[in-house]
């Protein structure tokens, strides 16, 4: 087991560990200008980010034991038909949870 002082120093160090890191981009590039071509490649990091988080959600989800499954599917397919016709975010997250919903309470 391990004692108060041991859970503390983990703690502390890694609270520090994170400050240096965080100030690494934050205190040491705030108030400096980037260079057009790394602002041009930064837009493109959440479409590159966002599939890889999201399609082992919908195509292995935990919940079913990592197989897929059809309320999932439909979700997805009702998030994505509403975000790129109303282009709103609010209404892709509503559709996609209400049909989730709706198809895990109809279907048992």
């Amino acid at each position: 087991m391990t004692n108060q002082v041991q859970i503390w120093t983990v703690i502390a160090g890694l609270g520090i560990g994170t400050l240096f890191i965080r100030y690494s981009f934050l205190g040491l590039l705030g108030n400096r200008e980037l260079p057009e071509w790394f602002l041009r490649h930064l837009r493109y990091v959440g479409v590159a980010i966002l599939p890889g988080l999201i399609a082992p959600l919908i195509l292995w989800p935990e919940a079913t034991g990592g197989s897929p499954d059809a309320s999932r599917i439909l979700a997805t397919i009702a998030a994505i038909t509403i975000g790129v016709w109303k282009r709103s975010v609010v209404g892709t997250v509503v559709a996609g949870f209400g049909v989730l919903y709706a198809v895990q309470y109809f279907t048992g």
